[in-house]
């Protein structure tokens, strides 16, 4: 199967890449040349390494180099068998796009999304054969993280989904399959990690430092939230959150934070920019935190209950069940534990408790529980049989 990939970017590049890897001829286009030229020398790199490393043979090296084909224009997709589109978030810019390869790939190519925030049936809906219209969501970097989610549209036909998912499935990736609702699973799932976080520091009940103190060393997270957003970029997660709640009619559990869009807005968009939450500059010095043990695990126990909860609403919803979830979460983002799993652990009823205690406390809709947790919870059950 030929793969076509539009967009060189860092995702593309990276999906290009695993395809490559895979046994696939690519072709990757992208108008920009710089960025492709750019996309070409990564690919150089980073093949080059395996086989320095031992992981494949010389030969091996040759031949993935030899498969990838690199060009300015979408013409070079007419022998494609799938195209993964991989550029900006932008709905009439994708629009226009697949409207043009549509008019270049056989009728039995199969046009696909690597969008983590838009609509795929919105997507889909400039297609004359909607059917052959899916999404497939890497996490980055491509060639590493092993989750993709399999995003059908309504429009989309099931003979579509199953050709994707065993594609993906011989890449040796973790494909789940989840409703095209907004943010799909990870996206959606983790808002509480980056909003509760913000909405502690708000409050004043702890700062940057110590609250990704709580999260890494009390929960066990590689990152804390704030180390994270700056990773992402402050502008990136700001625009991720505000779509989603854009997208979910202004539901007040993914209501973005004032404080991330002032730094936002002053440019501080973190490692890439040299500030974010964190000074990245030459010589600076890291706050330290307040290695509070009590302090720490209210923190840690606040932001995963409100985890947990989302979780439960993404099953609750049937955008995928507990399994899809709990390996979205640890496949997709590194979590320690599947939420859900962990939410077994501690017991439904202990988790249920916390939710409505802080619900009790602040009369909020974003902390109100979950109706399936709130049902497993008083039949004593779990999420995990």
């Amino acid at each position: 199967m030929k793969i076509g990939v539009l967009g060189a970017g860092t995702m593309g590049a990276g999906i290009a890449q695993v395809a490559a890897q895979n046994g696939h001829a690519v072709v990757l286009v992208d108008v920009n040349q710089t960025v492709l030229d750019t996309a070409k020398n990564s690919h150089i790199k980073m093949i080059n390494r395996l086989g320095e490393k031992g992981s494949i043979t010389q030969a091996e090296c040759d031949q993935i180099l030899g498969s990838f084909y690199y060009s300015t224009s979408m013409e070079d997709f007419k022998d494609c068998e799938l195209v993964i589109e991989a550029i900006i978030e932008d709905l009439a810019v994708k629009h226009s796009v697949f409207s043009q390869m549509e008019n270049i790939v056989s009728n039995a190519c199969i046009l696909a999304s690597n969008t983590s925030s838009l609509s795929i049936a919105s997507i889909g809906s400039v297609l004359k054969k909607a059917e052959r219209m899916i999404g497939i969501h890497f996490f980055n970097p491509a060639p590493l993280m092993p989750l993709v989610e399999i995003i059908p549209a309504v429009q989309t036909s099931a003979e579509t989904v199953e050709i994707v998912t065993n594609l993906i499935s011989s890449w040796k990736k973790t494909p789940v399959v989840c409703k095209d609702t907004p943010g799909f699973i990870v996206n959606r799932v983790a808002r509480p990690f980056y909003g509760e976080a913000l909405r502690i520091y708000e409050e004043g009940i702890a700062d940057f430092a110590t609250i990704d103190w709580a999260m890494t060393s009390i929960g066990g997270f590689k990152m804390g939230p704030f180390t994270l957003m700056d990773y992402i970029g402050n502008d990136i997660n700001y625009a991720v959150t505000e779509s989603v709640f854009q997208s979910f009619y202004y539901d007040p559990r993914f209501k973005p934070s004032f404080t991330q869009k002032r730094h936002k807005e002053a440019g501080y968009f973190g490692r890439k920019s040299g500030r974010g939450y964190y000074d990245y500059s030459d010589g600076a010095v890291l706050p330290s935190p307040n290695e509070d043990p009590e302090l720490g695990k209210y923190i840690f126990e606040r932001i995963l209950v409100m985890l947990i909860n989302e979780a439960a609403d993404a099953v609750f919803m049937n955008v995928t069940n507990a399994e899809g979830v709990d390996l979205a979460m640890t496949k997709g983002v590194n979590y320690p534990k599947g939420l859900l799993r962990w939410a077994d652990e501690i017991g439904l009823d202990e988790v249920l408790l916390k939710i409505e205690d802080l619900f009790s406390e602040y009369g909020e809709d974003r902390y109100r529980p979950n109706p399936l947790l709130r049902k497993l919870a008083r039949a004593n059950q779990k999420f995990h049989a």
